[in-house]
């Protein structure tokens, strides 16, 4: 059937993320631009790491008929301790899989011709089975060009330098990055004791395996970064492709939430609205819940809040899916709705945030600095406040507030709060500082680089040019 009048069919790519909204959502978009700009077929094939999947499966589910996608079986964690980092649980969930992914990619490859195998940062234990198969395998990035460079030097940093990095006295200096303190690296590598460490730097090493990494980021954004990674292909790394910024549009949900929203902020001056959100995966404890209400009320600015239930033990306590069953309008401090009515809106666990970033009345965003709440603020030109909470955030707020300039870091007192007052602070700065207008200027010249890295003749759509090239020459 595929031959009909002549007709071959595309060629296919699978793509295979890990756990967690963030990394597949860039995925999906990279997708569709293969379907749609450059004729392939694509089919996910998805991981399982026992959580629910509700999420994950409309987003795959809502996608055209030239997207497939497999859910692989559950895996078992029952052997885990209750506080296992999260980056031990996502590689797992992806090692333990591997014999039902080599099987969905053998009935892959047995009725299609796959060119290649896209798997996600967590993902290069895969790479050898796509070798199996002739497939190309590539790793995409859904992070920035940094935590990358840091991925490439790891294994050399291992040997050369003995005491924990959060403890070095001097910045670690990557070829062409902002100077970062040790204590800002990525969470999993901060304790060399630990079972996530060890994965990430085993990880690291096989990602000289790929034919080449994807990376979610752009060249104006990371200009010295990316031309030093690119440049590492010289010294056997992979050559690296700049495709981003990959972001979702359009609406997710027809929501009630979404036109609550939507209808407050057309009430609101142009500008004048701080969206505080920290993404679908974190959480803050009670206290600091607290500090950040009686701050943002404080302040006096206009406000519109993501607010999740506390918890108390870990920052990234809704990452795998798992939400409080508890309100958490009934956690803010005793009055605090009726007194911040007509100047804040308050809305429980969600928000349309690709529609709220996008319209004119906010003006500045207080995030936990997932790379791609990141890139969605660049693309629609919105400046920052950086709270980073877990993962590779704190390196991220480095590169926003350090690198960039379009972001002002929340600063953690010695109880690991933020403070009320400094809330406030960062808060009027946006709107009324002269640092907020600085901010502000850089940010919409990052907007008009994205658009023109997506541009018919960008530097992104160039890259991912390139790469649909080599995989439609691969020949099997």
């Amino acid at each position: 059937m595929d031959n009909i009048q002549g007709q071959e069919a595309p060629p296919r790519v699978a793509i295979v993320p890990t756990p967690g909204m963030g990394h597949l959502i860039p995925l999906v978009e990279l997708a569709k631009k293969l379907v749609h700009q450059h004729n392939f077929s694509v089919t996910f094939i998805v991981p399982n790491d026992g959580s629910p999947m509700k999420p994950q499966r409309q987003i795959l589910q809502a996608l055209p008929k030239t997207m497939s996608s497999v859910f692989l079986p559950p895996v078992n964690f029952d052997d885990l301790p209750p506080n296992v980092l999260m980056e031990t649980r996502i590689t797992l969930s992806l090692t333990r899989s591997l014999d039902a992914l080599r099987n969905s990619l053998k009935t892959l490859t047995d009725s299609t011709r796959v060119v290649a195998m896209v798997v996600d940062l967590f993902g290069p234990f895969a790479i050898e089975i796509a070798k199996e198969f002739d497939v190309l395998p590539f790793v995409f990035f859904p992070a920035n060009a940094m935590l990358l460079s840091l991925a490439f030097h790891l294994p050399e940093l291992d040997e050369t330098y003995s005491g924990e990095y959060k403890d070095m006295t001097e910045p670690l200096r990557l070829p062409g990055c902002v100077p970062v303190q040790g204590r800002d690296l990525v969470d999993a590598v901060q304790d060399r004791n630990d079972d996530a460490y060890k994965w990430i730097l085993h990880i690291c090493k096989l990602y000289d395996l790929a034919a080449g990494i994807i990376v979610n980021s752009f060249i104006d954004l990371e200009p010295g970064t990316l031309k030093a990674l690119m440049q590492e292909n010289n010294n056997g790394k992979p050559p690296v492709y700049p495709v981003g910024p990959l972001i979702q549009t359009g609406s997710t949900s027809g929501d009630v939430g979404e036109s609550e929203c939507l209808n407050w902020l057309d009430k609101q001056p142009k500008g004048s609205v701080l969206f505080v959100s920290f993404g679908s995966g974190g959480t803050l404890s009670h206290a600091q819940l607290n500090e950040l209400s009686l701050g943002l009320e404080m302040s006096g600015q206009r406000f519109l809040w993501v607010v999740r239930s506390p918890h108390d033990k870990v920052a990234n306590g809704t990452y795998f899916g798992i939400q409080s069953t508890d309100d958490p309008l009934a956690f803010l401090p005793e009055g605090f709705l009726d007194r911040t009515k007509g100047v804040g809106l308050v809305v429980p666990s969600w928000a349309p945030q690709i529609q709220v970033l996008s319209h004119g009345s906010t003006g500045g965003f207080l995030t936990h600095c997932g790379w791609n709440s990141i890139l969605e603020s660049i693309v629609n030109g919105v400046p920052l406040i950086a709270w980073p909470l877990y993962a590779e955030q704190k390196m991220n707020s480095v590169v926003l507030a350090d690198g960039l300039k379009v972001a002002l870091r929340v600063k953690v007192d010695e109880n690991g709060l933020v403070r009320k007052e400094d809330i406030a602070n960062y808060a009027r700065s946006i709107f009324e500082g002269e640092e907020g207008k600085l901010m502000k200027s850089k940010m919409s010249g990052l907007k008009s680089a994205a658009t023109r890295a997506l541009s018919q003749d960008g530097s992104s759509t160039r890259s991912l040019a390139g790469l649909a090239r080599i995989w439609k020459e691969h020949k099997k």
